[in-house]
């Protein structure tokens, strides 16, 4: 067993698919355990019995609809209408532009193509050092993450077994808090910038308005239509991808009809690999339940951590050395399992844990040597990776500061369920 366990990780370092390295695993551990290999498929089978991962692929559709169409332009135009007048505005617009879309897309990669074209030459002609630029774009695509209608909160939700209407709630304070912080760091280097992007122009807001009108009701219908009783996660994602598709194949005709099914089978790709490695991941994790894993975790722990202060460092650094070797989506399904009865033991609410969860795995997409971001955005503008990393460091000690304070104030993430 031990070789075969040495195999698998080697397997894994070579690139092998994550979800085949997990079945083999639980696979390994259910002959061990002479439990019979049918309980593998029967597990990826049961994640078809949870009617909230309906919104994973519909939500995941609409967020790729919309990379697809000008939503981003708008969303930029009618940003730079509200904020633009404001010394260094442009700054805090690109903050606030990729926030938003990395909310709807759930993939901060997505937000640094899709809106990388529309902002980084922006930054530059506005009079922002070039490195600034790089940093911010790269830095600012990881945001959002903490906002609704985000891919992993609903994830997480579903591998904890969480409500998740209260990690939307939970998630906004703590995602407002790490927009603020970056704003005053951007405004703060742009100081000595004193003149705006723009005259503010009622007219241009009017008409940034009119232009975003059928965009804008998104998060209105997704949160007041959950917050309000009226749907259920899995019903507020059939209205968006339903109200999606209407506005951009119907209204606006930026992507035509032709291009829908390839916006599906790209979008698709991503659900795929997130369930195949869901229904694996359970079947593993069920074996590690059965074997006493998490008990067995929680009594090391237990030996080098005096109290719950020392358990969160310690799951801040395992998670941001995690969040650099392991996609979010992997990371979520691999490890939430493990470390949730651990933070219970020491008295860790299971909604702040998944806030602190998916805060620090965003630093993960910043952080040298293989932060996903990092390369997305030195193939998307063309520049050394090295030069990625150092246009970035700044924005990760300031977004790092950002989830110190989530981590260890959870009453930023529980205070609005109160």
């Amino acid at each position: 067993m031990i070789v075969a366990g040495a195999l698998l990780v080697l397997l894994a370092l070579l690139g092998a698919p994550l979800f085949a390295v997990i079945a083999a695993s639980a696979m390994l551990g259910y002959l061990r355990a002479e439990i019979p290999l049918s309980a593998v498929p029967i597990e990826v089978f049961s994640i078809a019995e949870m009617p909230i991962l309906l919104a994973i692929p519909l939500f995941t559709y609409a967020g790729y609809l919309l990379s697809e169409s000008r939503a981003p332009a708008r969303l930029v135009r009618l940003t730079s209408a509200l904020l633009g007048w404001m010394p260094g505005g442009l700054a805090i617009v690109s903050i606030a532009a990729c926030a938003l879309f990395t909310a709807f897309t759930g993939a901060s990669g997505v937000t640094i193509i899709a809106l990388g074209a529309l902002l980084y030459p922006a930054l530059k002609q506005a009079g922002y050092d070039d490195r600034f630029n790089l940093g911010l774009v790269t830095a600012a695509g990881s945001l959002g993450l903490l906002f609704v209608p985000s891919l992993p909160l609903i994830l997480y939700g579903v591998v904890a077994e969480v409500s998740i209407d209260e990690l939307f709630i939970a998630g906004i304070l703590p995602g407002v808090f790490m927009m603020v912080v970056m704003s005053l760091y951007c405004l703060w280097v742009g100081r000595d910038q004193r003149h705006a992007l723009s005259d503010f122009s009622l007219a241009e807001l009017r008409a940034a308005l009119r232009d975003s009108v059928w965009e804008l009701p998104l998060p209105v219908i997704v949160l007041g239509g959950i917050y309000s009783g009226y749907f259920a996660v899995s019903e507020a994602a059939v209205v968006t991808a339903i109200y999606v598709s209407f506005i951009e194949l119907v209204i606006h005709r930026d992507v035509s009809w032709r291009q829908l099914p390839d916006i599906v089978r790209q979008s698709m790709l991503l659900v795929g690999g997130i369930l195949l490695i869901l229904g694996v991941s359970l079947a593993s994790t069920n074996y590690m339940i059965d074997a006493q894993v998490p008990q067995m975790l929680i009594g090391v722990v237990k030996e080098y951590v005096a109290g719950p202060t020392s358990f969160l460092w310690l799951l801040f650094l395992f998670l941001l050395v995690l969040g650099a070797i392991l996609d979010i989506f992997s990371a979520l399904v691999l490890v939430v399992p493990l470390i949730l009865p651990v933070a219970k033991e020491f008295g860790v609410d299971p909604i702040h844990l998944g806030i602190v969860f998916l805060a620090t795995m965003q630093l993960g997409y910043l952080t040298p040597p293989v932060g996903l971001n990092l390369f997305v955005a030195s193939y998307r503008f063309d520049q050394s990776i090295v030069r990625v990393y150092l246009a970035t460091f700044p924005f990760l000690l300031m977004l790092t500061f950002s989830v110190l304070v989530i981590t260890f104030w959870p009453q930023l993430s529980l205070v609005l369920l109160r």
